[in-house]
């Protein structure tokens, strides 16, 4: 395993000095090669939310949790974990060994925003089993990495980023043409309900007590936008075939079932952080959508 090391490491360590454009938001990135898993029962890789952006080969039998998603992989995957998206491994016995990559959004400073690309979106697709021709190319890939880790090229950074970028397209050529294609011309529409669900993401995930999210209605939204709350609601009834509060109801109760799930927070300081006044109203809110109260949910 190479040592751990930052650009930043790299720069005082190797020339002495750091250029002043990488000064500020420095970033990370390192590279592992996975251990196999030992045991009779290893335990589960815990949720983690506020973390780096992960890509992930595994070669072996196992389990992957995306928020509410489950994703069975039967021989070798690639994986991608994206800081906004909570994530675990189930089952891990039959994982032989692998790679994985870490780094955050400041590794791509001027390079563009890692959440554009469908691999890291909510509802983008964030598992991909691999042919045994496939995983050969992409540990091929993670191989480079590590070379260029340790190598003493001045230059090395901008490397790693271009490889980091030939995975992610790797991936992104498995998709069918139409989820990866990308629309060079949006509507009037279009752009509104892109923006909208870029405003409704942006609050998310909820990782402290005394966090609250702002926006929770229609006009909440349309008065952020600087629209009326009528042409919001036909926007977005347009393009998504929803009305702006179905979809906000829908991400909030994604949140709760997650921090019911995966965190021991009490349901008062989650209906406090999804902007409910009282607890009532979010255990009638939770029950209208599932059926079940939110205690019910969690101990099920």
């Amino acid at each position: 395993m190479p040592k751990v090391e930052t650009i930043e490491d790299f720069y005082k360590e190797k020339i002495g000095w750091m250029p002043e454009s990488l000064r500020n938001d420095i970033g990370h990135f390192n590279v592992f090669k996975s251990d196999p898993y030992v045991g009779s029962s290893p335990k589960p890789a815990p949720y983690r939310r506020r973390d780096y952006y992960k890509i992930t080969l595994s070669y072996g039998k196992s389990e992957l949790n995306f928020a509410d998603k489950v994703v069975k992989i039967e021989k070798q995957a690639l994986s991608f974990s994206n800081p906004q998206i909570p994530y675990s491994s189930g089952d891990l016995s039959q994982v032989r060994s692998g790679f994985f990559c870490v780094f955050n959004q400041q590794f791509f400073h001027q390079y563009g925003n890692l959440n554009d690309y469908p691999v890291y979106q909510p509802d983008g697709t964030h598992a991909f089993e691999l042919t045994d021709e496939q995983a050969k190319k992409a540990e091929s890939i993670f191989l480079r990495m590590f070379e260029e880790v340790n190598s003493d090229y001045v230059y090395k950074y901008d490397v790693i980023r271009s490889l980091v970028l030939e995975l992610i397209h790797f991936a992104l050529k498995m998709l069918p043409s139409s989820a990866a294609q990308v629309r060079h011309q949006l509507n009037a529409s279009e752009r509104i309900a892109s923006l909208f669900i870029e405003l409704l993401e942006r609050q998310y995930p909820i990782d402290e007590t005394n966090q609250k999210i702002a926006l929770r209605s229609a006009s909440d939204f349309a008065n952020q936008l600087n629209i009326h709350v009528n042409h919001l609601n036909r926007a977005l009834k347009e393009i998504t075939d929803k009305t702006t509060s179905q979809i906000i109801a829908e991400r909030n109760l994604k949140e709760a079932k997650i921090l019911l799930k995966h965190s021991a927070w009490t349901v008062s300081e989650i209906a406090y952080a999804l902007g409910f006044l009282e607890v009532s109203h979010f255990n009638n809110f939770f029950k209208k959508q599932t059926g079940m109260t939110p205690l019910k949910f969690r101990n099920v």
